[in-house]
């Protein structure tokens, strides 16, 4: 990266922070933009520099998570079972939002809360189903356009991590999200 490169993801970095910080602690509707970028130190216009929208900032930071997801998966160890190698893939979202629990929770709950972000997460998890489809498929040595087992797999997975992702919401930053990732993933894929 050029030092301009660099200047701008550390703009974009802190711009992020900030207004994630502010949307987890004050919610989606109360916060404003002119309020995320005062936060973040910078003007209106930079903000639109970085972000269409306030809604954008929550769905880059998912996107952002969102492509580790195939990177994950196609680490796994190949010895690994398909659906011990999604749960542990889908770790990628847990283990972040358990670096910051109490702000992870809250903008969980924003999200899951405001139909506008929900919508645009769940358009996300298509587009990461479909990734993780093809990766799962090439794991298991199979054809993604004629065995539906990967997406079916792929779809029970983010199933069981929206489950637990909603419990955890419900339940508080206190609760252990691995471990209700765990329990649903034991559910959806008994034995």
């Amino acid at each position: 990266m050029s030092l301009a490169e660099r200047k701008r993801q550390l703009v974009r970095d802190e711009l992020t922070e900030a207004a994630l910080k502010l949307l987890a602690f004050q919610g989606f509707e109360a916060t404003t933009i002119d309020q995320m970028a005062a936060a973040a130190g910078v003007s209106r216009r930079t903000f639109f520099r970085y972000f269409q929208s306030k809604e954008d900032v929550i769905i880059e930071f998912l996107s952002d998570l969102g492509r580790q997801l195939s990177h994950g998966l196609s680490t796994r160890p190949p010895t690994e079972p398909p659906a011990v190698a999604l749960q542990n893939t889908l770790r990628v979202f847990t283990d972040t939002f358990w670096e910051h629990p109490e702000k992870s929770q809250r903008l969980a709950k924003v999200t899951m809360s405001t139909p506008a972000l929900l919508a645009r997460y769940l358009e996300r998890q298509v587009t990461w189903r479909a990734t993780l489809t093809t990766e799962l498929a090439t794991r298991m040595d199979v054809d993604p356009g004629t065995d539906v087992r990967p997406a079916v797999l792929v779809a029970v997975a983010f199933a069981a991590f929206d489950t637990a992702l909603m419990r955890w919401v419900e339940q508080g930053s206190t609760t252990d999200l691995n471990a209700l990732l765990a329990e649903c993933f034991a559910t959806a894929f008994p034995g």
